[in-house]
């Protein structure tokens, strides 16, 4: 009953596999007199043990300040509960309520 598997024939790579592809992400910055947060602040406040699902936080923008739960991030933007899409770079301050 104990059966050989076939014989397997390995065709040899005698050349170079260059598959990779090389991706650069470049990003122009918008100069202001305002200081914009850090996003290792944003980071911060996901990665915290207390954060399951949303986080209430205050958010200073450039042009309101307003307390808003976080669900998450997405394409430079932050996501609240209520379905709001906050960008990053208009944000100043942003902290844990």
């Amino acid at each position: 009953m104990h059966k050989d598997l076939p014989k397997v024939f390995a065709v040899p790579i005698d050349k170079t596999i260059k598959n990779n592809k090389d991706i650069f992400i470049g990003q122009e910055e918008e100069r202001s007199n305002q200081k914009n947060i850090n996003m290792s602040d944003i980071n911060k406040i996901f990665n915290d043990k207390t954060h399951v699902y949303k986080t209430k936080v205050q958010i200073t923008t450039s042009k309101e300040e307003k307390i808003v739960e976080l669900v998450g991030i997405k394409n430079n933007a932050l996501l609240t509960l209520k379905g709001e899409s906050i960008p990053i770079v208009d944000i100043i301050n942003i902290k844990k309520v």
